[in-house]
């Protein structure tokens, strides 16, 4: 007998990706109607993101308002629409699984993006973008950071790439570093290990491709925390990209590419006893939620699940084992922080904001909505305005308390927020990351 939504927590099956008839047209067109049907009849997510009002806009458009009257040609609007933020899945659909209806809205998306790609439709710009560590050391040579972080601040070069490469001339960009994180950073104390009941006592650090690359502070900020509680740490050797660009892109390959290189290191790690944290929430969702959903059965990339941990869930964890150094001697006053979708998905609760929150003399007003960003997708031409346009009641909310700081743990929707906000005209604040925060507050930066 149907049952009207689901009472019990989702299930997210492994994605079959190797399975040939994932990568069958017929196949998935005809479960993207399946599932379009039963969107068209709920409609609850219209206002997550740009895919299900350009569906529904393609059914009121067919003569009869119904699913089956759209040309199959015209899917691809809806799944270019899906940044896989996972919303929609988590928090707003009553059929995900184990209601017998099975859906899973962002991994068909992402079966349709493999589809795509697998067809040979991904253009050079979407390659490009994804490559995110590719990137990162090009443009990492010296001469060739400051050409590049010349060229991202220049109205006219950045005309040019939104006519020849479709990266929007208005879309804040990141700069490149002169030095990495890992030219940076320096070696731990040697601490002794003390271990809690709920964590591990030394940590290993996954830079990921934008903390090395781009904003090597965030992560030095990291290390200086672990530093003032005496918790031994290592930095995780030759790591490859998470893989989470490559993901949004359906580049499923790719993926299992950069997995090959990472999971034998982090498993050594996991193995040796120690917590792996990474300081972005999209990198550490790949490693606890997507790898584990496309290789279930290897049991290497299980074990690293188990051992990854978001930062802000390792120290206040640490707090409950009584582990946490409490000494916070700088008040930070009005923090407005945005929980980032990445870290909604991992299901550990508000994390950051509960750290923030114990700081004496600081206020932490939370928002939590998707900002709209999402990694590559925000900075694309055609998609830049609805980044935008997602992103404004998120924009409005953080500027309520007249914030000393904002601050999210993705540092780009922190970016995307401060461009937005100061695009509406709204009072300007401080953009630190979290870590960031936490550093000052124990008095190890200004």
């Amino acid at each position: 007998m149907s049952r009207e939504g689901n009472l019990e927590a989702p299930t997210r099956h492994p994605l079959d990706w190797k399975n040939p008839d994932f990568y069958n047209q017929k196949k998935l067109d005809d479960e993207l109607e399946r599932v379009f049907d039963v969107c068209h009849g709920c409609r609850r997510c219209v206002s997550l993101c740009g895919s299900f009002p350009a569906l529904f806009d393609l059914i009121d458009a067919t003569d009869d308002g119904e699913v089956h009257g759209i040309d199959k040609a015209d899917y691809g609007s809806v799944v270019d629409q899906c940044y896989l933020c996972d919303l929609c899945y988590m928090t707003k659909c009553p059929y995900v699984p184990p209601h017998e209806w099975n859906l899973d809205f962002p991994h068909l998306m992402l079966r349709a993006k493999a589809v795509k790609h697998k067809n040979g439709e991904s253009n050079f710009r979407d390659n490009l973008l994804s490559s995110t560590d590719k990137i990162g050391r090009f443009a990492g040579i010296p001469v060739v950071t400051q050409i590049v972080n010349a060229v991202n601040h220049n109205s006219l070069t950045r005309s040019v790439m939104e006519s020849t490469l479709g990266v929007d001339k208005k879309a804040w960009l990141p700069d490149f570093a002169p030095q990495t994180f890992k030219q940076l950073a320096e070696k731990s104390s040697s601490w002794v290990v003390k271990n809690g009941e709920k964590t591990p006592g030394k940590v290993a650090v996954y830079a990921t491709c934008f903390i090395n690359y781009n904003e090597p502070g965030i992560g030095q900020d990291l290390l200086s925390i672990l530093e003032h509680n005496e918790i031994p740490y290592v930095l995780v050797n030759k790591e490859a990209c998470c893989g989470m660009p490559k993901l949004e892109l359906g580049d499923l390959e790719a993926v299992e590419k950069h997995k090959d290189i990472n999971i034998p290191q982090l498993a050594k790690l996991a193995k040796e006893g120690y917590a792996i944290v990474t300081p972005i929430p999209s990198c550490t969702l790949m490693f606890k939620q997507e790898l584990p959903l496309m290789f279930p059965d290897e049991e290497d990339v299980q074990l690293v699940k188990e051992a990854m941990w978001d930062p802000f869930e390792y120290f206040i964890s640490r707090k409950k084992d009584g582990l946490l150094n409490m000494d916070f001697s700088v008040p930070l006053g009005n923090v407005s922080y945005h929980v980032p979708c990445h870290s909604r998905v991992q299901n550990v609760g508000k994390k950051t904001a509960e750290t923030l929150q114990m700081i004496p003399g600081t206020d932490v007003h939370v928002v939590e909505r998707c900002s709209g960003h999402s990694g590559t997708w925000g900075v694309k031409k055609e998609f830049h305005a609805m980044a935008m346009k997602i992103g404004t009641p998120v924009f409005k909310n953080m500027a309520t308390n007249e914030p000393d700081y904002i601050s999210s743990d993705c540092q780009l929707a922190g970016h995307h927020i401060e461009q937005g906000m100061a695009e509406a005209g709204l009072k300007a604040a401080q953009m630190e990351h979290p870590l960031s925060l936490v550093a000052m507050a124990y008095g190890l930066k200004k």
